[in-house]
């Protein structure tokens, strides 16, 4: 039961940004531009970094939706699955695991990220720019599971809930779509 009056048809996130709309939108604007916007690292392995960070802050939601996303944009179920159990065995590039072992140092605390951690990026092939994102994706998801979990916002058990958000994800990005909420609000009704 949320800590504060949402609305039931709108769990997660999405109540509590439809609740605060306008500390909502630079939010939004700010994932957008790092999950979705230019970047020459694919929306695929930034919905990894999301998807590490949230399991790893053991929220539930997010790392739920994240990994629906993850799944879809890279056209397979395991890769997410063994990046969130152990990122350096998985199947991912070097350069892929060292930006996962600095966003999984974010997570703990940002003081935790060594010059050896983005020696071992740059080494990689890392840019400065795809560091930075990485940090900032994973300090925005620290930020999320807190928001998320600290006003006990309701969290679905259906798997088909999170398959539908994540084609939503995939599909509309982060923007708010009026649409879909009252199409939400419809079908709660129903």
């Amino acid at each position: 039961m949320p800590y504060i009056p949402l609305e039931s048809h709108l769990p997660g996130i999405t109540g509590l940004l439809e609740y605060r709309q306008d500390t909502a939108q630079p939010i939004r604007e700010l994932t957008q531009i790092l999950l979705r916007g230019e970047s020459t690292l694919t929306e695929g392995e930034r919905e990894l970094i999301a998807a590490l960070v949230s399991s790893k802050n053991q929220c539930k939601f997010c790392t739920t939706a994240h990994t629906a996303a993850a799944n879809i944009l890279l056209g397979e179920t395991e890769t997410c699955e063994m990046v969130k159990k152990d990122f350096e065995t998985a199947p991912v590039s070097d350069k892929m695991k060292a930006l996962l072992a600095i966003a999984s140092h974010v997570q703990q605390n940002g003081k935790n990220v060594t010059s050896q951690d983005v020696e071992r990026a740059k080494t990689a092939g890392a840019s400065d720019r795809e560091i930075h994102d990485t940090v900032l994706i994973a300090a925005l998801f620290c930020l999320y599971n807190k928001y998320v979990d600290g006003l006990a916002s309701v969290t679905p058990t259906e798997t088909a809930f999170y398959e539908k958000l994540g084609q939503r994800i995939t599909t509309n990005g982060y923007n708010r779509v009026p649409a879909i909420y009252e199409q939400l609000k419809k079908e709660a009704q129903a």
